[in-house]
């Protein structure tokens, strides 16, 4: 992404939209599945992706203004039962790999028009046997096509049902939705306004294998591996990268020592009440502390927020080493009452996953 002025506790950019399906902690992968994927090399992962690569059906005018606004989120993503309190004050939460949950931190909405690195962020729409589910994504930055990424990276829940289920469907990217803020307070609507930059359709997906093996209706131990990233083409524009179309991307932080991420931003388009899914808000989460539902597993991190279904998949961005924003994580669950958000450790596996789409994309 291009350099920005700082701001909001010195991040250069922003992050993005939201649909909050719902996580499992079916035990079927385990600790020993984990390691046994560590010794995975480059090759048994690109056979993994090719044996589950994503068939997107892509349907010409599918995504009009109607049908984006009757997509809703999924059921907020909440923790198991008795997994972790909803309340900062529950102390039962401290633990050798858990912190006391953060205290609530209101949402406030990115004032309107979105300033130029706003684009990287956006919606994600799909489909499902229940109708239409809407979620973020975040433009990051594919070192096979420096300038020119087609890279979208959001939760794994808002591109796969996981366990014994399969891709969702119709999967499309609006980037900087509602830029202008032409669709807020309920007014009418034309498709330029709402998706100032085109439609972007899903033509390869990634998951993290626990994800398919692992995922459900409950977060749990699997939302440490609740990423996925799509890779997209826009018809209407032969020949033009998303990165060229937004104007920049953000680089992704993998392996970001939780001590050094000293201020961290999310953003999201929630949209379960008192939201409407219309505005682009966000979270000054400051320091991130640490969730842990398997201690085998690397720890979540989680930040105040009050944002609701309609968050997950929206990038957190931290300063990186280089001083410039970057994606160290995505809203994975979340509490009812909302109050905190999760997000997962991009470990070297989350590397992994990543590298295998971006060599794909060379392809």
């Amino acid at each position: 992404m291009p350099s920005h002025t700082p701001r909001r506790a010195g991040l250069t950019a922003a992050l993005a939209t939201a649909l909050v399906l719902t996580v499992s902690a079916c035990g079927s992968g385990g600790s020993g599945h984990t390691e046994g994927l560590r010794n995975w090399k480059p090759a048994d992962w690109s056979r993994w992706a090719q044996q589950h690569l994503l068939r997107n059906d892509v349907v010409a005018g599918l995504w009009s203004v109607d049908s984006m606004n009757a997509a809703t989120p999924a059921p907020a993503l909440k923790p198991l039962p008795g997994s972790a309190p909803a309340s900062p004050s529950a102390s039962a939460s401290a633990t050798p790999e858990n912190d006391p949950l953060p205290a609530p931190v209101p949402a406030k909405s990115e004032p309107h028009p979105y300033t130029g690195n706003m684009a990287v962020f956006g919606k994600i729409f799909t489909k499902v046997p229940q109708g239409s589910y809407v979620c973020s994504g975040t433009v990051v930055s594919d070192p096979q096509h420096p300038g020119r990424s087609n890279l979208v990276w959001t939760a794994g829940h808002c591109l796969h049902s996981g366990k014994g289920g399969d891709w969702l469907k119709n999967i499309a990217f609006i980037p900087s939705y509602n830029r202008s803020g032409a669709a807020s307070g309920g007014q009418r609507t034309t498709l330029d306004q709402v998706a100032p930059y085109g439609r972007w359709w899903a033509d390869h997906a990634m998951v993290a294998p626990q994800w398919t093996e692992e995922g459900g209706e409950s977060g749990g131990p699997v939302s440490q591996y609740d990423y996925g990233i799509i890779r997209v083409a826009n018809p209407d524009l032969p020949g033009r990268s998303l990165e060229e179309a937004v104007g920049g991307s953000v680089p992704l932080w993998f392996d970001a020592p939780r001590e050094r991420i000293t201020a961290l931003t999310a953003y999201g388009f929630p949209a379960t009440p008192p939201f409407d899914g219309q505005e682009l808000d966000y979270c000054d989460g400051g320091r991130p502390r640490r969730l842990s539902f398997d201690a085998t597993r690397p720890t979540m991190l989680t930040i105040g927020c009050t944002m609701t279904g309609g968050a997950s998949g929206g990038g957190w961005l931290a300063p990186g080493p280089d001083g410039r924003a970057a994606l160290v994580s995505n809203t994975s669950i979340g509490p009812d009452p909302a109050g905190w958000l999760a997000g997962p450790t991009l470990d070297d596996q989350a590397q992994k996953v990543f590298d295998v789409m971006s060599r794909l994309t060379a392809s």
